[in-house]
Parts: structure tokens; sequence; C-alpha cells
């Protein structure tokens, strides 16, 4: 997986790379056909921001979140990323659905 850490308005410290690879590494434990992450990181006066966009093969994921603490933003940045590469997977291994059968249209004579 490449992963692509930007940072806008602030400087990307070695923590907070280590700590968005740790919780990225969740979502890679779930679901290991992640193509690349572009994940960036902002503040916008108090608030600071976490958005990520994943690319997997045939569709693109993406989440935001926002919080007081950049930590916690990329706590639920990855809960939610989580939620939805699950809910995707689910819908790639999901084969319950019944096929239409057959029918005989009788032409009417």
């Amino acid at each position: 997986m490449n992963l692509n850490i930007n940072g806008h308005h602030l400087e990307v410290t070695p923590a907070i790379r280590n700590y968005v690879i740790e919780k990225l590494d969740r979502v890679k434990r779930h679901f290991d056909h992640v193509i690349d992450a572009s994940v960036t990181i902002s503040v916008v006066k108090l608030v600071q921001r976490a958005d990520v966009t994943l690319h997997v093969r045939g569709k693109d994921i993406h989440a935001e979140s926002s919080h007081e603490n950049l930590y916690a933003a990329i706590d639920a940045l990855a809960d939610k990323l989580d939620r939805q590469v699950l809910r995707h997977k689910d819908k790639l291994t999901n084969h319950n659905h019944t096929p239409m059968k057959h029918q005989v249209v009788e032409e009417a004579e």
C-alpha cells in the first residue's frame, strides 16, 4: 500500500506520521486489496481536521473527521474508514442473492 501523508498549515512530525500509519494498519489488516491511501491533515483556527482517500480496485473510499485534538480526529477517521472498508468488503463477498430463474413466456394464440 502506498501511503501519502500531507499537512496543510502544519508540519507532519514523525510522531504524527507513525500514529497515522499505526491506525491505517487496522484497515489494511481487514482488507488487503488497498492500492494507495492519501491522508491530509489540516488546521483551521482551533479545529484539527483529517481526511483520507483510499483507492481500492474499482472504488475510491473517502472519510473525513474533525476535532479539537489532532489524535482524536485521527482516531475518529480510522473508525469511519474501517466501517466503510468492512462494508465494501461485505458487498464484494456477499453472494447470497438468488439468481432470477428463466421465465418462459408463452405466446397467446
